[in-house]
């Protein structure tokens, strides 16, 4: 008997797999040909991109625009201090004013003793009153009252006893007929603690305010001819 010999049956590719690579080949082709080119393709400026990015650009009128325009230049202005030594130096009534004041108000020991230093750095810069002996006292006064803004705990003796020693050297340099209130300068401020804590200290810082404020009036004239 013949053997039959059977082969399988090939099987001819699916019709959809065509459809595919066809489909594949012409989005691939479109991807290519449609593409924009790079280097036409503009590039938003960084303020058009912040004004996308922030919404709607509002129309301005001719005045907010000068407004506008000179924001930057208040914007840098440097910070004027609200004060400044020699600016804000008392005169000696103003400074007797506020010696007569509440001693036992917060602050009022550093608030005079700041001003009486501006008052005698600001009369230290007199013509006549460029002497070494004066000029010493003044560093010494500025060195003691140098920390009072910046340090609410720095001690306040230093610089009343240097604001006395101040005053003397000007009384000793062209005001002899001041010698006496000069040196009672100088006693009530080595009777100063530097504290105002009690009503003894307070008082005891009232008197020499207002010994200083009298003292500076005389010195703030210039002196009578010899």
């Amino acid at each position: 008997m013949a053997e039959i010999r059977i082969q399988p049956k090939k099987t001819a590719p699916s019709p959809w797999l065509l459809v595919l690579l066809v489909a594949a080949a012409l989005a691939l082709a479109a991807y290519f040909f449609l593409r924009p080119d790079p280097a036409e393709t503009p590039v938003p400026a960084p303020a058009a991109a912040a004004a996308t990015a922030a919404g709607p650009v509002a129309q301005l009128t001719p005045a907010e625009v000068a407004v506008e325009a000179a924001a930057p230049t208040a914007a840098a202005a440097p910070e004027v201090p609200a004060e400044t030594p020699d600016a804000a130096a008392p005169t000696p009534a103003e400074l007797a004013a506020y010696a007569a004041t509440d001693a036992a108000a917060p602050g009022y020991a550093r608030r005079g003793l700041q001003q009486l230093t501006a008052a005698l750095v600001s009369l230290t810069d007199r013509a006549d009153l460029q002497d070494p002996a004066i000029q010493e006292q003044r560093n010494n006064l500025t060195s003691a009252t140098a920390r009072l803004s910046e340090e609410a705990s720095a001690p306040l003796r230093p610089g009343y006893v240097a604001a006395a020693g101040l005053l003397q050297a000007i009384q000793q340099k062209a005001y002899p007929e001041q010698q006496a209130a000069a040196g009672q300068l100088q006693q009530l401020a080595g009777q100063l603690s530097g504290r105002s804590t009690t009503a003894p200290e307070q008082q005891a810082t009232r008197r020499f305010l207002s010994a200083a404020a009298a003292l500076l009036a005389p010195l703030s004239q210039l002196p009578t001819a010899q």
